[in-house]
């Protein structure tokens, strides 16, 4: 097995426009992907974050990376929940959906309060490039989804009320002057 070095990638901040771009998908053939995908883990990590999107590394490809094990104490079944997600497609979403506080890696220091639905179907690939369908619930569904909304170039903001954004427009207004604190690295 080929054991490869790590390393902590900056993160994108609000207001970069590769965070606004529609990503691309990339086969088998996308140079040093499994290096992408472990630096992404160790970026997340270090961030301590629970999901990261490649437009969150600058890289406008179908790739998002997640690990809910630090959920696993309260949710034994997301005790080893670490998952790639390749050219990922959410083709069916429920009914029902879920309030819930979502914070983002791109957008430090905010949090709010998203609508989600509860349960979606997607196919995607895995890291070894193997075609997968799954339905996620839960709190694997809404992690699945914020990280989807990146590689459409979509931030969870802009799933708020035209209200509430418009109450966060000087909080986002800072983020994209640079005007924020992380406890990570960030471009």
């Amino acid at each position: 097995m080929n054991i490869l070095a790590m390393t902590i990638l900056p993160i994108v901040v609000y207001g970069s426009p590769v965070l606004r771009a529609e990503s691309v998908e990339i086969d088998s053939t996308y140079p040093a992907v499994d290096q992408l995908i472990t630096d992404m883990f160790a970026t997340m990590y270090e961030a301590e974050g629970v999901g990261l999107a490649a437009p969150q590394v600058g890289k406008n490809i179908r790739l998002f990376v997640v690990d809910l094990s630090a959920w696993g104490e309260d949710e034994p079944e997301l005790e080893g929940y670490k998952r790639v997600f390749i050219n990922p497609e959410i083709y069916e979403y429920s009914d029902e959906t879920g309030l819930y506080s979502e914070g983002c890696l791109s957008l430090p220091g905010l949090n709010e309060d998203v609508s989600r639905p509860v349960t979606i179907r997607m196919r995607y690939l895995d890291e070894n490039f193997e075609p997968r369908d799954c339905e996620f619930t839960g709190r694997p569904a809404r992690v699945i989804q914020h990280e989807y909304d990146h590689l459409e170039g979509i931030v969870y903001t802009d799933r708020l009320s035209p209200l509430r954004r418009s109450l966060l427009k000087s909080k986002l207004s800072n983020l994209t002057k640079g005007k924020y604190k992380a406890s990570y690295r960030t471009k």
